[in-house]
C-alpha cells in the first residue's frame, strides 16, 4: 500500500507528484522549485515481513539538486569553456573527456597527436598553426583550440551515373585520394565545410562532360585520360582551399546489365566467326595436302609402271636375241609367240589365284594366242604403213 499525497492542482501524469513538495503550487503540475522543497513525502511501501521506507531514492535526487544548486557557476562551466566546443573538421580524432580536457587547459597546455595539426584561435579570431606536441594553452586571454585538423591521406569514393555517346547509361566509380597541406592549414579549416561534398561536386561536373563524348568501347579504353581530367580539374580547385590532390583513379564502368550481357553476345559471335575461319582454313589445308599426297602417289606409280614396261621390253628382247642365238633357223615371230604363251598361262595362273568373285572370260585354247599375235602383228604393220604414208 502507497500513501500518494496529490493536490488538485497537480495532473495526473506529472512525473513529479510523488516528489512534490507543496502538490497543486505550480500551473503545470510539475511542482515547485527545489528552493521551496520541504519534509519528504511519507511513503509506506507493505511488505510480507517488514515495514521499511523509501527513502534511498529521495536522499539520492536531494543531494544531487542541492549539489548542482550550490556549485559554483564557474566550476559547472569548466567543461564547455575548456574544451574543444567546435567538432574536429575534415577529419577522424578521438574524444577526450571533457573534464579531462578541462584540467588540461587549467595547466595551461594542450597535446596535438602525431599526424594533426591544432587551430588555435584567440577571442574567436585564428592565431596560429599548432604542430604535433605540447603547446601552452594561455586559456585567461582569450587563447583556444577551435578543432583539429588531420593531415593523412583520405580517399574518397564517388559513384556517378552518366551516358554515353551510343546512349548506354554507366556508373562510374572514381577513387579521390587527397590530404591536407600543413602549410595551408587554416585555409583547409576554414574555407570549406565539407570537403568531400565539393569533391564529390567537381567529380561529378568532369565526368558528365568527358564521357558522353566517348562511345563505352572507348570509355573504357580512356579510363587513364577521364581520370587525368578529373585530376587536373580536382587539383586546380582544390589548391586554392589548402587540398593537395594525390591521385584520381577510375576503378570501375559499370553499365547496364542488359547491355553487358549484350557486350558478352557480340564477343562470342566474334570468336565463334573467327573459330569457323580458322576451322575451314584447317579443313581446306587437309584437302590440298590429300591432294597433293594424291597426285605425287601416281605420278610415282606411273613412274613405277614407266619401268615395269621398260624392264618387261628389256627382258624380251634380250630373250628374243638368246633364244634366236642358241636355237639356230628360228625367226622373231617364232620367239614372240612363245614369250605371249608363257605369258597367257602366266595370267591364267594370276586370275586364278585372285580371291575376287568377278569373272573373265578369256580363250582357254592355246591356239588363241596365235589370233592375238597375229592381231597385234597386223596393227603394228597397219601402224607402220600409215606412218610411211
Amino acid at each position: 500500500m502507497a500513501v500518494e499525497s496529490v493536490g488538485p492542482g497537480c495532473s495526473a501524469i506529472c512525473p513529479g507528484k510523488l516528489r512534490c513538495a507543496r502538490p497543486g503550487s505550480c500551473a503545470a503540475g510539475q511542482g515547485a522549485p527545489p528552493s521551496a522543497w520541504g519534509a519528504p513525502p511519507l511513503i509506506l511501501r507493505v511488505a510480507p515481513v517488514w515495514w521499511t521506507l523509501d527513502w534511498t531514492d529521495y536522499i539520492s535526487n536531494q543531494f544531487k539538486a542541492r549539489q548542482s544548486a550550490h556549485k559554483p557557476l564557474l566550476l559547472r562551466r569548466l567543461p564547455r569553456l575548456f574544451s574543444d566546443r567546435s567538432k574536429p573538421r575534415h577529419s577522424v580524432t578521438s574524444r577526450s573527456d571533457p573534464w579531462t580536457a578541462a584540467m588540461g587547459n587549467l595547466c595551461c597546455c594542450v597535446q596535438v597527436d602525431q599526424s594533426t595539426v591544432a587551430i588555435r584561435e584567440q577571442f574567436g579570431k585564428f592565431d596560429s598553426v599548432l604542430e604535433p606536441g605540447c603547446h601552452c594553452m594561455p586559456w585567461f586571454i582569450g587563447k583556444r583550440v577551435a578543432g583539429h585538423l588531420t593531415l593523412r591521406l583520405q580517399q574518397l569514393d564517388v559513384r556517378c551515373e552518366t551516358k554515353t555517346k551510343d546512349n548506354v547509361f554507366v556508373n562510374v566509380v572514381a577513387s579521390i585520394q587527397y590530404r591536407a597541406l600543413a602549410g595551408k592549414a587554416s585555409d583547409a579549416f576554414y574555407k570549406l565545410s565539407n570537403t568531400r561534398s565539393q569533391i564529390q561536386a567537381y567529380v561529378f561536373d568532369v565526368i558528365r562532360a568527358s564521357v558522353p563524348k566517348l562511345i563505352l568501347d572507348d570509355a573504357f579504353e580512356q579510363k587513364d585520360e577521364i581520370a587525368k581530367a578529373v585530376e587536373e580539374e580536382l587539383e586546380k580547385a582544390m589548391s586554392a582551399y589548402g587540398f593537395e590532390i594525390v591521385q584520381t583513379l577510375i576503378v570501375d564502368i559499370e553499365p547496364d546489365e542488359h547491355v553487358k550481357r549484350a557486350m558478352n553476345e557480340i564477343n562470342a559471335a566474334a570468336r565463334l566467326r573467327v573459330a569457323a575461319n580458322e576451322k575451314a582454313e584447317a579443313e581446306k589445308i587437309v584437302q590440298i595436302k590429300r591432294a597433293e599426297g594424291e597426285a605425287e602417289a601416281k605420278y610415282l606409280s606411273g613412274l613405277g609402271i614407266a619401268r615395269q614396261r621398260q624392264a618387261i621390253v628389256d627382258g624380251l628382247r634380250d630373250s628374243v636375241l638368246g633364244f634366236s642365238v642358241n636355237v639356230p633357223g628360228t625367226t622373231a615371230k617364232d620367239v614372240m609367240d612363245m614369250v605371249l604363251i608363257t605369258q597367257y598361262f602366266d595370267t591364267m595362273k594370276e586370275i586364278g589365284a585372285s580371291s575376287k568373285a568377278s569373272s573373265v572370260f578369256i580363250p582357254h585354247g592355246p591356239g588363241a594366242v596365235r589370233d592375238i599375235a597375229t592381231q597385234i602383228r597386223d596393227g603394228l604393220l597397219q601402224g607402220s604403213a600409215v606412218s610411211h604414208h
